[in-house]
């Protein structure tokens, strides 16, 4: 199998590690892409960015409130 971050994954296709990637694994290489969009375009100084591993994605909350999320008009 291949270690990523400590783990021990089998050869083969891994749909979600546990840091929210997508990997294939092979006796050649671990290959891996993220799973999730950074957000670039949001109101900075009003709003601030949370990683949620649950959904594997960036969160974007106000600062005063965090339970009221923010609009993002770009993710890379």
């Amino acid at each position: 199998g291949c270690i990523l971050d400590g783990k021990l994954y089998p050869f083969g296709e891994i749909a979600r590690t546990d840091n929210c990637f997508r990997c294939s694994c092979s006796q050649e290489a671990m290959r891996c892409c993220s799973l999730f969009h950074t957000p670039t375009g949001y109101d900075k100084e009003n709003c601030k960015v949370i990683f949620n591993k649950k959904s594997c994605d960036y969160d974007v909350v106000q600062k005063s409130d965090p339970s009221k999320e923010c609009f993002v008009y770009s993710r890379v």
